[in-house]
């Protein structure tokens, strides 16, 4: 925690020194200097690693408070208080969880096929154990900003179908003893289906007989970072069901996909933005959205961001000091991602990007289907006397409700054609 505070306070003090750096740097129509461009993004990237080792900090921390919770109940007088219910689902037993582990390292016998016969898939797979699809999850949210700011349901149907109101009618006076007039709601829907998402990943076998070894956390880290950065990917930039599944399969519609940038969320060019940008994008948002609305942008974007100011000539992002706390821009949080489109510089490959997000992204909803399977590949790899276990999941994700969530994109002029 000291760690975290000192490195708060560091990045703080650093930000401040950025600031009047650029203040001193400016000449008399207020631009910066190009002799100081360099040396502020040289700051700016210092305090914007900063704020990363922070986040791996306190992710660590997170993660060590988790690892350090109490696995067992407690004894009591009493010996019904102690005791747990019986798990409802099969993959849920200590039973299924050892000998789903004990395949996976080989140990192929009678007794351990009868106890994973409950977590069978059509494909030969073998459905994995609760805790373990706990802790892939768990990697899931490590390594994808997305999920952890969208809505996450269950489904165990390959399609879910969600009612949308479309309005939600209206009140009127009446005088006493008149008729009420009717005022119907509408409803729309969408569906939700389960795309198959999969990889593998190779272990040899020193590794997976090494009782030292914990197999399955390597396998739900390297499965975690792998569906994570796929996910993230899908859902921000995904092309949703395929009219041609030969050539591209299907998957979750990304947010980008989705929305499309109005003429007033467009900037005079593809290499700046500028406070009216981020002001109109804010705007243009309906105020109840408004409420619980982050920005999530690529870091080249952020760099941009950072330097900007409002009309009071006050900087509009501002770095979180308390512990657990983001960034934010206008008092909002701000989040990047690699898979959000990035500025190059180059007007003639930037132009008509959508670079910046704003809005609620719990209507963006994601659908998990249960459960994680994991299949052992036992001849494929048996010359380089490794193993190979191919894991998949079935996953849809989509923006219900597109008002909440609004978007800019870059226009097509150059830097010297306005603002």
């Amino acid at each position: 925690m000291s760690k975290i505070i000192e490195l708060r306070n560091k990045r703080t003090a650093l930000w401040e020194k950025t600031k009047a750096f650029l203040e001193e740097h400016r000449d008399e129509n207020g631009l910066v200097e190009a002799s100081a461009v360099e040396q502020y993004e040289k700051m700016a990237s210092d305090v914007k690693a900063l704020g990363d080792e922070i986040k791996r900090l306190e992710d660590q921390m997170e993660m060590d408070a988790k690892l350090s919770a109490a696995t067992s109940v407690p004894v009591h007088a009493d010996p019904k208080a102690g005791q747990r219910d019986v798990p409802a689902r099969p993959t849920a037993t200590a039973r299924y969880s050892e000998a789903f582990w004990n395949m996976m390292r080989g140990n192929n016998t009678l007794e351990v096929r009868d106890a994973l016969s409950v977590g069978v898939d059509q494909n030969g797979g073998y459905t994995v154990p609760d805790e373990f699809e706990r802790q892939l999850i768990q990697g899931l949210e490590e390594n994808n900003v997305f999920r952890r700011m969208a809505k996450t349901i269950r489904t165990n149907s390959g399609t879910r179908t969600i009612p949308i109101a479309m309005d939600t009618g209206s009140a009127s006076w009446i005088e006493e003893g008149a008729a009420i007039q009717e005022s119907d709601m509408s409803f729309s829907q969408e569906t939700l289906s389960a795309f198959k998402l999969g990889c593998m990943v190779k272990v040899t076998n020193e590794l997976l007989h090494d009782s030292a070894f914990d197999i399955s956390s390597y396998i739900a880290q390297r499965f975690g970072v792998r569906f994570g950065n796929a996910e993230e990917d899908a859902f921000i930039n995904g092309t949703g069901p395929s009219a041609n599944p030969q050539t591209t399969p299907s998957m979750p519609t990304g947010i980008l996909t989705t929305l499309t940038a109005t003429a007033g969320n467009t900037t005079a060019n593809a290499q700046t933005v500028h406070f009216d940008n981020i002001y109109r994008l804010y705007y243009s948002l309906k105020s109840p959205y408004r409420r619980k609305a982050s920005f999530l942008c690529n870091e080249t974007l952020l760099l941009q961001l950072m330097l900007i100011k409002d009309k009071q000539d006050r900087y509009i992002w501002a770095p979180g000091l308390a512990v657990g706390k983001p960034d934010t821009i206008l008092g909002h949080p701000i989040h990047t991602s690699g898979y959000m489109p990035g500025i190059t510089g180059n007007a003639t490959q930037d132009k008509g990007k959508k670079v910046l997000l704003f809005g609620d992204f719990s209507y963006y909803w994601i659908a998990d289907r249960q459960n994680r399977t994991l299949k052992r590949l036992n001849e494929l790899y048996a010359v380089t006397d490794q193993v190979g276990f191919i894991g998949t999941q079935r996953v849809d994700g989509k923006l219900i409700l597109p008002e909440a969530v609004q978007v800019m994109a870059l226009g097509s002029g150059t830097a010297s054609s306005g603002t």
